[in-house]
């Protein structure tokens, strides 16, 4: 088939919701909402969290005369079943302006930070852990050769303490252990 001036085109369709149905619940309050739960920092494409169904939907008829909330369902798309969310439709009162709307955003996102730590504390050590800790960082190498040295002489007294073979090494009631070398001797043939 060729491609001729008579082709069918779409036709273009309206971009916004236009509906007149309202919902019968009250109208939202800007004012009234966490300022994290709105976002207008595009103002014609305004959005908020629905008091319903928990989820970001749009502000429909910015630049007219009634502001509403878009048509939306309360499950998530093509998971559960096309339920249609009480505020479909429902009025939103701005009575509040952009400038609020960032100044409160500022002051409660200051006052989040403030609730948050921000530096990681160490566990506090014993008082004798920190001398000793204190001690080894200012230890110098020839400190540490110094230390070795005054340590040998009671090291070598110990070791010779170690090697003596104390009196009554043999048991009361046994055999005693044979002193002198064994050597095995095989029968002659």
């Amino acid at each position: 088939m060729s491609i001729t001036a008579t082709m069918p085109v779409a036709k273009k369709r309206p971009r916004r919701t236009r509906t007149k149905q309202l919902s019968p619940l009250p109208a939202i309050q800007l004012s009234k909402l966490l300022p994290s739960h709105l976002d207008l920092r595009k103002p014609l494409k305004a959005v908020l969290v629905c008091t319903d169904c928990e989820t970001w939907v749009p502000i429909t008829g910015m630049q007219g005369k009634v502001q509403k909330l878009v048509p939306h369902h309360t499950g998530k798309a093509g998971a559960a079943a096309a339920i249609r969310c009480l505020s479909s439709n429902r009025l939103v009162d701005f009575d509040l302006t952009i400038p609020e709307w960032q100044q409160a955003l500022t002051d409660a996102t200051k006052e989040a930070s403030s609730r948050l730590a921000t530096t990681v504390l160490p566990k506090a050590f014993s008082p004798q852990t920190d001398r000793t800790l204190r001690a080894r960082a200012e230890r110098t190498p020839a400190g540490r050769v110094a230390d070795w040295a005054a340590v040998l002489p009671h090291v070598a007294d110990t070791d010779e303490a170690r090697r003596a073979v104390p009196v009554g090494d043999v048991p009361a009631e046994a055999r005693s252990v044979p002193r002198n070398h064994l050597a095995i001797q095989r029968p002659a043939c």
